[in-house]
């Protein structure tokens, strides 16, 4: 058994296709199959079905490529370790953020991430928090930006900021009002909100069952542009994080935006990572741009 059996049978479960994994390893097919075929008999055991319509897994295959994808980042960061040895700010980082935050914090970080580590290859991932801290767990990630608490004890976490949440609403509607809104105003308000998932939901929800608030029925967004076109289009109300409203995002004359009254309802951001991660000494200085680069919006932590 060698690493390159490994990443093959990988590949092998990111594409479900004997062709496009063999391309990805940039090998023929009847060699990354004969590899596959090789690994099984080592093994004594069988891990993919044959004969199938397309490439199924067996159980013992499953973990198999769980502990593979393991192996194989053990062995990245071994990699890493020398690279890191030879120049502390070179290699790469593998960045993960959620839907909710991405769009309106990477474009204002990663030019200044590339200004002060212009030998550092960032790759960023989007997608669900729970997504997030499994790709971390398995070293797909070396850091993802999170929504707090998130209780883990091998992961170490370094406090970015506090973002506040502001109520859209359509304009002429009974809530779009100048003065500051208090909790107290959306008893017995339906809200529109995201699908199930999305760590922000879930801080709404919690925010509109102590205000006396629900979730409106029949009606579940993949996204806060999703959201925003539904207020503005008359359908309903809905909580927004501060970045995600801020100027230019949001230029809709159809939404009116009201900014409540403290202790207004928020969520507190940190970036993660491994504590065995070879960019440990690096993550503060990382931590510190993300923190800069959300402006003067949000609310920083320590």
């Amino acid at each position: 058994m060698n690493l390159r059996d490994l990443e093959y049978l990988v590949a092998l479960d990111e594409h479900r296709h004997f062709g496009r994994a063999a391309s990805a390893c940039f090998v023929s097919q009847p060699t990354l199959s004969t590899q596959v075929r090789k690994l099984e008999a080592e093994l004594g055991v069988q891990l993919i079905e044959r004969g199938a319509r397309q490439v199924l897994f067996t159980t013992a295959g499953d973990e198999v490529v769980r502990r593979a994808r393991h192996i194989l980042a053990e062995a990245e960061d071994i990699r890493d370790i020398s690279r890191q040895l030879n120049s502390p700010h070179t290699g790469t980082l593998k960045l993960g953020v959620f839907p909710t935050i991405g769009p309106y914090l990477l474009p204002h970080a990663v030019p200044v991430l590339g200004e002060q580590f212009p030998e550092l290859q960032v790759l960023l991932t989007e997608a669900k928090s729970l997504d997030l801290l499994e790709q971390l767990r398995n070293g797909a990630l070396d850091a993802a930006v999170l929504a707090r608490p998130i209780h883990e004890d091998w992961l170490v976490e370094e406090p970015l900021f506090r973002e506040d949440f502001v109520l859209a609403t359509p304009v002429g509607h009974e809530l779009a009002q100048p003065a500051p809104l208090t909790a107290s105003e959306l008893q017995g308000e339906h809200l529109l909100l995201l699908d199930d998932g999305h760590c922000l939901r879930d801080q709404a929800l919690e925010f509109c069952q102590s205000a006396g608030a629900g979730e409106r029925d029949g009606f579940r967004a993949t996204s806060l542009e999703t959201l925003r076109h539904m207020v503005a289009a008359g359908v309903g109300i809905t909580l927004l994080p501060e970045l995600a409203v801020a100027p230019p995002v949001i230029d809709n004359p159809r939404v009116s935006l009201r900014r409540f009254s403290d202790p207004a309802p928020h969520r507190d951001l940190a970036l993660f990572w491994r504590k065995t991660s070879v960019y440990r000494e690096l993550m503060p200085r990382i931590a510190q741009v993300l923190r800069d680069s959300a402006g003067e919006l949000v609310h920083p932590l320590s």
